[in-house]
């Protein structure tokens, strides 16, 4: 299965750190946020990686390169004028191959076993399966309701209608789709995922989520980049010393 990182994002609520620098690039334990996603992919044996770019996607090109020094082959898919979560997946559609696809964000640190989870979406024949978290602050993030089965009912509110038990979660962020939900999504056009996703789910469509019971962070706001910093430093997340070694390649 080939992967995705979503890396083209503004940073804004970052600023000033990201006038200068892409978040994406930002370390967290010396190391950037987006090497931690592409040692974690490595180590979950994923070895062909797009990344969209947008703001100062140079830096992150220049930075990463081919991908050679993490033993992973990165394409990177440029987006001019920045298209969301739908358009920027919209454009890398052929770059999937019409098979499913594993998206990341580029600015999140997780500790999350992408085998399990591959192997869970391809067992239940899903056509999408969100990766979930409990969290007293769902509503805030963006409810996800969830059946007993781990089907997804609604998400913001959208979706089925009929009153069954649900289960409040927050979207991690991590998703794996297959392509043919992108067939309603514009090309060019600047959307958000979830669109196709709830269209998907008031289909009947399998739409699933899958628990997280390892580390997240959301890098979005200073207050949890400086506590990523912390956790790095007390354990809570950590690279293998193997993988650490490889970043510190020097920069193409």
């Amino acid at each position: 299965m080939k992967a995705m990182i979503l890396a083209a994002g503004l940073g804004t609520r970052l600023r000033p750190l990201t006038h200068n620098i892409p978040k994406p690039l930002l370390p967290v334990g010396g190391v950037p946020l987006i090497v931690w996603n592409l040692l974690l992919l490595k180590r979950h044996g994923f070895c062909q990686v797009i990344i969209n770019l947008h703001h100062l996607g140079p830096m992150i090109e220049q930075a990463l390169g081919t991908g050679s020094k993490f033993g992973i082959q990165i394409t990177y898919s440029h987006e001019p004028i920045i298209l969301g979560t739908g358009g920027g997946i919209k454009q890398a559609e052929s770059y999937f191959s019409g098979e499913p696809v594993l998206i990341l964000n580029g600015d999140t640190l997780v500790e999350l076993d992408l085998e399990a989870l591959v192997d869970f979406h391809r067992t239940r024949n899903a056509a999408a399966t969100l990766v979930l978290r409990e969290d007293a602050d769902a509503a805030n993030w963006g409810l996800v309701e969830v059946g007993e089965k781990g089907q997804i009912l609604r998400i913001t509110g959208k979706g089925r209608m009929d009153s069954v038990p649900a289960m409040p979660r927050m979207f991690a962020g991590i998703h794996i789709l297959h392509p043919r939900l992108l067939r309603q999504v514009p090309k060019g056009v600047v959307s958000s995922i979830i669109d196709p996703y709830v269209r998907a789910i008031e289909r009947g469509e399998t739409v699933l989520g899958y628990d997280l019971q390892g580390y997240w962070s959301d890098i979005g706001t200073a207050e949890r980049y400086a506590q990523a910093e912390r956790d790095v430093r007390a354990g809570r997340i950590r690279l293998e010393a193997r993988q650490s070694a490889e970043w510190h390649a020097p920069l193409s």
